[in-house]
């Protein structure tokens, strides 16, 4: 449902991040709301199975006072933190490598490797680089802070 061609007592629920495309639409007044997705995946704790409960209250709600469907949904999916959580920051991040990439294979672990380095550098934090492969750019000189041409094996690892 493109969203600029909604009516006008319909709004736009959940949009995709990813592509700004419209995922749910909420009527305004009544009790209606879709979804463009599985609500009961569970891709985390419980994802949004809230929207089951958010649509049987609306229903034994039907002869009372009435609270819009996203006001309901803005209830349930709101996070409220119940103590400030502080991380020590970290002085080192081992990062394990993209490894032996042979002509022709695509290059996206060394990509995102070389990324979070480049990101863990910005942010002053030490990198060390376990990498067999002395052809990537995460071997790159200037990259990594430390770089170990090793296999990636549970004992270099430990060590």
């Amino acid at each position: 449902v493109d969203a600029a061609q909604l009516p006008a007592d319909w709004e736009v629920l959940f949009t995709n991040t990813n592509d700004n495309s419209n995922e749910g639409i909420v009527h305004s007044n009544l009790p209606y709301f879709s979804v463009q997705f599985h609500p009961e995946h569970t891709a985390g704790p419980e994802d949004l199975e809230c929207l089951f409960d958010v649509f049987l209250e609306s229903v034994k709600d039907e002869n009372r006072p009435r609270i819009s469907v996203k006001d309901r949904l803005t209830q349930k999916l709101i996070y409220e933190s119940s103590a400030l959580i502080t991380l020590e920051r970290p002085k080192k991040v081992l990062i394990l490598g993209s490894g032996g990439l042979s002509i022709g294979q695509a290059g996206e672990f060394d990509y995102s490797g070389s990324q979070a380095i480049k990101a863990l550098k910005e942010e002053s934090i030490q990198t060390l680089l376990i990498n067999p492969n002395i052809a990537t750019v995460q071997t790159s000189k200037g990259m990594a802070d430390k770089v170990y041409f090793l296999p990636i094996t549970p004992e270099y690892v430990e060590q």
